[in-house]
């Protein structure tokens, strides 16, 4: 429902005002009119969802305490539907607690009850210039983002074996499931895998299942029909439909729940969707799909169907964690600081010995993920025009950190691969002492200087000098 809505020539922001009281909807949305806003109301919900899908909302107000989808779960959904969107929660009095906890999951502010004019005029004035604020500061990111697009970095032998997987499989239409920690970078292999295919014109269609409500997902996956449901007012396309011709991600795959499932089954064996309350059409799409669990052991547990298990994993492509090629830290740092440094206006250029020594030491739980949060907050903090020691995280200074570092294997590696990363991984503990490295490996030295005559262990992988500016092979 619209209370107030002007020609698209004069639209002036919006505002939605959802409540299950009508006599709070009117009231708000006389006063809120009064202010020149064009406003939307929803009496749940659902019907607020529905409104967020297909109109440009950027202030909604709600009640906490309604029938049906609380306010708080309304707050979550409308985040993962539009980030963009400043949420306000309404509160009476005892529930001032619930308010601040909604604040904590991302709602701008909070108005308590009885409802005063002054109040609610200044909060959606704030909210409003906050949304600007954010808008302007996207746009600009994004506008940085095109000129400095993102890279897959990376020169180390498992990164160049993995992409090289990745670029055989983009030349087909086979559907691909990426595997790896959080933090590896799977949608950025997602995204090099449609810019490497026949698709990459079309459109590349991200989607976090784990981030959308199940309530709503299978909408937002497959479209619905005009009144499939409450607040379904008019009809929606879904994610299958946006990425018609081009590529669906669907990242977190693991968290969709059983009766999706069947669907998104139907979908990759028939190539059909069926929108909720609408009939099957055909579709067209190229499948990726990413995961951070262990989906086998899923199947077991009952959680995910055996057959779509079977169905998404016709190319699996594990990204392997950082620890495992931890000779791209240089260069990983050298590309994050580069692009910090511009974003935050630091003269910043380069980092000391004293600190790639100890993020070459470091076990890196959180990745590439947590590799880049720790330049860019060294970036920020750095007085000088290098990265020192002091600079780095406290996890990352800790002397104990290093020790936590583990060199993995899957089951199946051969032994002389297990050998050279051992020997590698040593000496770059010990910054090249060959001699130190033999001694902690129980080998002869003279077996490490055979392995470098051979070729299978180069020392310019763990040699100490090398900065990331020396260093600028980057994989595109």
């Amino acid at each position: 429902m619209t209370v107030s809505e002007p020609s698209p020539s004069l639209r002036a922001p919006t505002v939605l005002v959802v409540d299950d009281e009508s006599s709070i909807r009117e009231a708000l949305a006389k006063v809120l009119v009064k202010e020149g806003l064009e406003v939307r109301v929803a009496a749940g919900g659902q019907e607020a969802l529905e409104i967020l899908r297909n109109y440009p909302v950027q202030v909604m107000i709600t009640d906490l305490r309604m029938p049906g989808m609380k306010g708080d779960d309304l707050l979550k959904a409308a985040m993962a539907l539009t980030p963009e969107v400043e949420v306000i929660i309404m509160t009476a009095y005892g529930t001032i607690e619930n308010a601040v906890q909604a604040m904590k999951l991302g709602a701008y502010d909070f108005i308590a009850k009885p409802l005063k004019r002054a109040a609610i005029v200044a909060a959606v004035r704030k909210a409003l210039d906050k949304h600007a604020l954010v808008t302007e500061n996207r746009e600009l990111r994004a506008q940085l983002a095109a000129a400095t697009s993102r890279s897959i970095v990376g020169n180390s032998q498992v990164m160049r074996a993995t992409l090289e997987i990745a670029r055989q499989a983009a030349a087909s239409s086979a559907t691909v499931l990426l595997l790896g920690e959080s933090g590896t970078g799977k949608e950025l292999l997602a995204r090099y895998i449609h810019q490497h295919s026949p698709r990459t014109a079309k459109a590349f269609v991200p989607t976090n299942c784990a981030a959308l409500p199940e309530s709503i997902l299978e909408s937002e996956l497959f479209g619905h029909e005009k009144g499939a449901f409450t607040g379904a007012i008019r009809s929606r396309e879904g994610r299958f439909v946006e990425a018609s011709s081009g590529t669906l991600f669907l990242d977190e795959i693991g968290e969709i729940p059983l009766h999706v499932q069947v669907k998104l089954l139907r979908a990759l064996q028939e190539g059909e969707i069926e929108p909720v309350g609408g009939r099957a059409s055909k579709v067209d799409i190229r499948l990726v799909c990413a995961t951070n669990r262990d989906l086998a052991g899923e199947v077991k547990a009952g959680r995910f169907r055996e057959d779509l298990f079977y169905r998404i994993n016709v190319i699996p492509i594990r990204i392997p964690p950082l620890r495992d090629r931890i000779e791209d830290v240089p260069l990983l740092t050298d590309h994050f600081l580069r692009s910090f440094a511009s974003k935050h206006g630091k003269a910043v250029d380069g980092v000391t010995d004293g600190a790639l020594r100890l993020m070459g030491n470091y076990g890196w739980p959180g990745n590439v993920r947590e590799l880049e949060n720790a330049i860019e907050r060294a970036v920020v903090l750095c007085r000088g025009n290098l990265i020192d020691v002091d600079d780095l995280p406290p996890e990352l200074r800790d002397p104990q950190a290093g020790h936590g570092r583990q060199v993995t294997f899957s089951v199946g590696t051969a032994l002389a691969e297990v050998e050279r990363r051992m020997i590698m991984e040593t000496l770059k503990f010990t910054e090249g002492d060959k001699r130190l490295a033999a001694d902690l490996l129980g080998i002869a030295t003279r077996t490490i200087y055979r392995k470098i005559e051979a070729g299978l262990v180069r020392e310019d992988q763990y040699a100490p000098a090398v900065t990331p500016a020396e260093s600028d092979d980057l994989l595109h």
